[in-house]
């Protein structure tokens, strides 16, 4: 299975942020065994660098994006993208972008701690342990 994480997951597993971590980090586990591909949207990249600089310094905030790179797939932000998510009915202009790049990618979820934001997105969001209580049945 595709899954697409949202920059909060990824920020919780980087920056240890708890309670949080444990479960986005299961999440994530499963796709450094090969269970599922993981999927980043292109611009969850420059945010990311964006948010960890300051606590991680330059070099840390591009090792972090550059260890996200060697274990996740890209989902791309092309034109059909951004048209999509121009005219979405999402609340959130950036979180419409992650939900139609994440379906051009192919993905079968998201992974997100903001459930409220992707009601309406094409692909259907779990928050970590709903995913984790998922993969357990």
């Amino acid at each position: 299975m595709k899954i697409c994480f949202d920059t909060n997951v990824v920020l919780d597993v980087l920056l240890r942020r708890e309670p949080f971590s444990k479960d986005s980090a299961a999440v994530m586990s499963m796709v450094e065994s090969t269970l599922h591909t993981g999927l980043l949207c292109a611009t969850t990249l420059t945010n990311l660098h964006y948010l960890t600089k300051r606590s991680l310094g330059e070099a840390g905030a591009r090792q972090a994006i550059a260890a996200c790179l060697q274990l996740m797939e890209l989902a791309h932000v092309s034109r059909p993208v951004l048209d999509a998510a121009v005219q979405a009915p999402m609340p959130d202009f950036e979180d419409a972008v992650l939900a139609h790049a994440a379906h051009h990618a192919g993905a079968q979820a998201i992974i997100t701690r903001n459930l409220r934001d992707f009601a309406k997105s094409p692909v259907r969001a779990y928050t970590p342990d709903q995913f984790l209580a998922l993969q357990a049945l």
